[in-house]
């Protein structure tokens, strides 16, 4: 959350509703990171991410005049992404999704030795990051949209039930009770499958690794999520911190590891199509001033 550059971001918006394009461009950068990192845990896979960010600054952007200050900025915009998310189109990897059954008889099959053909990559540190976000990830897919996005926001992200409220616009007792449930489910399987939670548990990111790379999950030539040796190298320590919480809290320390995808895109073309109506049919609802 940005609360406390709100003061600096109310001021850009003031500036870019009166027509300031600098302020609008300000705006945007500033905000595109955390709305990134959103759709990410979201949709699960980067590239949806992107579109999806996109799409949703674009609706950031054009309603800035709807702005009345009465939450955080940060607030609004996450209402407005989550929104923009929570209408678009189920994605590939969402109708894929498994559900919490088929997830827990997935990692129940646990391989007894590593193949020899995929063995020499196990070894490698961000390989293993991978396929640990990529299966976390995959996890929170198996929830609904409306249950994944209040275990985003309350769990992992540590939002307080009334903001998290605001931006589902539901009451904060429905919140809570949509917190507690996708909590519950992701906490019950990884208590009961992960070795990451719980080391008595047999399934290990060394032994899925080879299974993913076999089934297409992972190219261990282009990794998705793992991006940082440094913070693969770091993990161990991690994770020893984690498996000192409270079981309850695991999970979510878990996805809070994850490492910060920065996006690809490329925001400074995105800016100018959002000021050039002639470049982009997406941007013609956008300020021209």
């Amino acid at each position: 959350m940005w609360e406390s550059s709100d003061d600096r971001h109310v001021d850009n918006v003031a500036a870019a509703t009166d027509g300031e394009a600098e302020a609008l461009e300000r705006l945007i950068c500033e905000i595109h990171p955390e709305v990134y990192r959103l759709a990410v845990r979201f949709f699960g896979d980067p590239r949806d991410a992107e579109d999806a960010t996109q799409e949703a600054l674009v609706q950031v952007m054009t309603r800035l005049d709807r702005f009345n200050g009465e939450s955080a900025f940060s607030t609004w915009v996450y209402r407005v992404a989550t929104n923009k998310f929570l209408s678009l189109a189920r994605t590939q990897g969402e109708r894929r999704a498994l559900s919490f059954g088929e997830f827990d008889e997935e990692l129940s099959r646990v391989p007894s030795a590593l193949p020899e053909a995929t063995g020499a990559h196990v070894a490698d540190r961000l390989l293993l990051e991978e396929v640990k976000v990529g299966c976390t990830l995959a996890m929170l897919l198996c929830l609904d949209r409306g249950h994944r996005m209040a275990y985003i926001l309350g769990e992992i992200m540590e939002l307080d039930h009334a903001t998290g409220a605001t931006i589902l616009d539901i009451s904060a007792p429905a919140f809570r009770k949509r917190l507690q449930r996708s909590r519950t489910k992701i906490t019950d399987l990884m208590r009961a499958r992960c070795g990451l939670i719980d080391r008595r548990n047999a399934c290990r990111c060394r032994l899925r690794a080879p299974v993913a790379v076999e089934r297409g999950c992972v190219d261990p030539h282009d990794l998705v999520f793992a991006s940082s040796a440094e913070q693969a190298r770091h993990f161990p320590e991690v994770l020893g911190e984690i498996r000192r919480l409270d079981e309850a809290e695991r999970a979510g320390a878990l996805y809070r590891s994850h490492p910060d995808n920065r996006s690809t895109a490329d925001l400074a073309a995105f800016v100018h199509r959002l000021f050039d109506p002639g470049t982009s049919s997406a941007a013609g609802s956008a300020p021209t001033r």
